[in-house]
């Protein structure tokens, strides 16, 4: 069936998109306001991008009253912000920020979580987040209702010691972190935990199966 979205109204729009692309990875995003004031908030609109320079993009959607959210307000006046990974045991604490809390509430704190300072930028990391992007916002875009897509280059990365297998090589542990993704609908999320391999094939090795 096709849904053409010229014709979609926004929330039938954002249905066919949320429904359809998933798992979505989790962003936990922290900011810091021009006023010194912390927020964290989660975000699915997120992925890697490149690693020449390391790269992450940002989809922020708007408040429901048509005003920026506090991070993408955040991000544009301080150019400054930290993703945090969501692990299946911090996904209650990530559904606590998840609340339309006031601009001035400090939403770590809401959810009992911990703030360790960053090095290179100014918003704290999660202490509970077993990875830590900081990232310094290098362009933004602000389309339709202030709706903001934001490209950020990642300064840093912590990762807890637990899942690091080869620091010099940069091995990880992956499936250790348990990291969860946003599905579709209301409230739904996956784990990472149901995982297959597939090796991918080289053009001669093809070619040689696939012969006459």
């Amino acid at each position: 069936m096709l849904f053409d979205m010229s014709t979609l109204a926004p929330d039938l729009r954002y249905k066919v998109l949320t429904a359809t692309v998933t798992p979505r990875p989790i962003a936990w995003v922290s900011s810091v306001s021009e006023q010194g004031i912390v927020n964290a908030a989660p975000f699915s609109f997120f992925n890697v991008m490149g690693h020449e320079p390391p790269t992450v993009t940002l989809g922020l959607l708007r408040q429901a009253g048509g005003e920026f959210k506090d991070t993408a307000a955040n991000i544009l006046a301080t150019g400054e912000f930290v993703i945090n990974l969501v692990s299946e045991d911090n996904a209650e604490a990530m559904n606590i920020t998840c609340m339309d809390a006031p601009p001035e509430v400090d939403e770590l704190a809401c959810a009992g979580l911990t703030a360790l300072p960053s090095l290179r930028v100014k918003p704290p990391r999660i202490a509970q987040s077993p990875v830590s992007l900081e990232c310094r916002s290098v362009a933004s875009l602000v389309m339709g209702p202030k709706q903001t897509l934001v490209i950020g280059e990642v300064l840093a990365a912590h990762v807890d010691d637990a899942v690091v297998l080869d620091a010099e090589r940069c091995h990880f542990d992956t499936p250790k972190l348990k990291l969860i993704g946003r599905m579709h609908g209301s409230g739904w999320y996956a784990r990472s935990s149901d995982l297959f391999e597939l090796r991918r094939p080289s053009w001669a090795e093809w070619s040689a199966k696939h012969k006459g």
